[in-house]
């Protein structure tokens, strides 16, 4: 038996069995995808922007929106 004969197929046609066979589980495997992509995408943005701003955010005034007694 040949190398070729066994091997049954790639990655790509492995894909093409378990994902895009089917128009339906392609379309969702796009939806989850692009859901998940963008929370990632916005975590990373989150944690970069907070950690270029330290003591510059609101958050970080302590003095911000207090009154001064006179």
């Amino acid at each position: 038996m040949s190398a070729s004969s066994r091997r049954s197929g790639g990655l790509l046609e492995g894909l093409y069995k378990v994902v895009m066979r089917r128009t339906s589980v392609y379309a969702t495997f796009v939806i989850v995808g692009a859901l998940v992509g963008e929370r990632a995408v916005d975590y990373g943005v989150r944690k970069l922007w907070e950690k270029n701003n330290v003591g510059k955010r609101y958050e970080d005034i302590s003095v911000l929106g207090q009154r001064t007694s006179e």
